[in-house]
């Protein structure tokens, strides 16, 4: 309950998931003792959304909740039940030293567990409920067991080791639900394309979009399921026809698949860095019939494909606003009246704007995969005081720290979309 509602409300303080998580466990302690009144539920439950619509409500603020409180009986209860606040976009979770985490635990072991089932859940709260299950038990498992060893620092190292395949699965889970939720099917399919597309810009678009379709389908399939292994039997799977399909094509690919471990071998692809852009001839734009005919959606994936092979540095969230864009002009203009004049239009700006849209990207997140951040970000402020001689050191400073901050955020791999999305509007 603790894990639900952290997830569900993830800006919430710990104290108010306590109260709520209280009132929660009381009611079913209550209500499903055998024996219980038949209207305990239905009565615990109008009590419960009572005291949420109350003036000084214990639990989780919802800017929603006004709305809630403003109907009554199931409709109300029903509306409650749904309120949840939007993820957290950067996960805030930083685990402590063997020792924090020993005094922590020692000091009072139940309160040691509740906060950190919050904090966690809270930071990772669109990994699957089973997979935060499993990695917050065994990480639980982990301090109890080595905070009461003879010898803790030996204990923690084995148990650490024991349990990377659940921390990881958290990390990548999280991720990849992130991307799936902000995104949906098409976009996240399109996202997974380039994103091979910049690590292997050799191999062709019947190369790698089915596997770009196959991790689409599992994501869909496991980001919400509640079924045990979900997450975990189908990431693996697609692990294994990844590394099948890459593994003789790319050496970087084959020593990520050398493994026994199919997740690990997966986190070890989507944290390959792009490779160099190969030479290629522009990328041949969609012609009006293909744009707007029934494989239209599949014509703006190839084209997006060819932009991110060409352009290898280019991220996820400059390449999702291309995506955004080009399906804007397709509903636009597959409907109007002069679908080619809409069009033509249409070309003939995206001609203006998306080559130094793309050099912009290219120059920012080429350099800082390159460089060290150091090095980077003496490199942003020279090209800063380049283009304004007249800023003072401070405003150079400033402007500098805010790249530098957009860069190490949204140019790896793994950015948060939504806001990184906001970042390059």
């Amino acid at each position: 309950t603790i894990i639900a509602n952290s997830r569900k409300y993830s800006n919430a303080t710990f104290e108010e998931i306590s109260h709520l998580v209280r009132e929660i466990v009381s009611l079913a302690e209550t209500c499903c003792a055998e024996g219980a009144d038949p209207s305990c539920y239905d009565a615990g439950s109008s009590a419960l959304s009572a005291k949420s619509c109350g003036r000084n409500s214990p639990f989780p603020a919802h800017p929603g909740t006004a709305g809630c409180c403003a109907q009554e009986g199931l409709e109300r209860k029903l509306c409650l039940a749904a309120l949840r606040h939007p993820p957290q976009q950067l996960p805030r979770y930083l685990q402590p030293s063997n020792e924090e985490l020993c005094q922590a635990f020692k000091k009072d072991p139940k309160d040691f567990a509740d906060r950190f089932l919050h904090e966690y859940a809270s930071s990772y709260g669109q990994a699957p409920l089973p997979v935060l299950l499993g990695s917050a038990r065994t990480f639980l498992s982990m301090v109890s067991t080595c905070c009461i060893s003879p010898a803790p620092t030996a204990c923690f190292l084995k148990e650490k080791l024991e349990r990377k395949t659940h921390s990881l699965l958290t990390l990548m889970s999280n991720r990849v639900c992130s991307r799936f939720a902000a995104y949906g099917k098409d976009k996240v399919t399109v996202s997974y394309l380039t994103s091979l597309a910049q690590k292997m810009p050799g191999a062709s678009f019947e190369d790698l979009f089915p596997l770009a379709d196959d991790a689409a389908e599992v994501f869909s399939q496991c980001c919400d399921s509640v079924a045990e292994d979900c997450m975990q039997k189908k990431l693996s799977e697609h692990a294994a026809k990844a590394c099948g399909a890459l593994s003789a094509r790319d050496e970087r690919f084959a020593d990520c698949c050398k493994g026994k471990n199919l997740l690990q071998n997966y986190f070890c692809m989507s944290a390959l860095p792009p490779a160099p852009a190969p030479k290629l001839p522009e990328a041949q734009k969609p012609t009006d019939g293909q744009l707007c005919g029934e494989e239209g959606a599949r014509y703006t994936q190839r084209y997006l494909f060819e932009l991110a092979r060409r352009h290898t540095s280019v991220p996820d969230a400059f390449l999702g606003k291309l995506h955004d864009t080009s399906e804007k002009v397709r509903a636009e203009c597959c409907s109007a009246k002069d679908t080619s004049a809409c069009l033509d239009r249409k070309r003939l700006r995206m001609g203006e704007e998306l080559p130094p849209f793309l050099e912009k990207a290219s120059k920012l997140c080429g350099e800082y995969n390159q460089l060290n951040f150091l090095d980077f970000k003496k490199r942003l402020r020279e090209s800063l005081r380049q283009r304004i001689p007249d800023a003072s050191p401070e405003l150079l400073g400033r402007l500098a720290e805010q790249r530098a901050h957009f860069a190490s955020t949204c140019c790896p791999p793994n950015a948060p979309p939504l806001y990184c999305a906001a970042e390059v509007t």
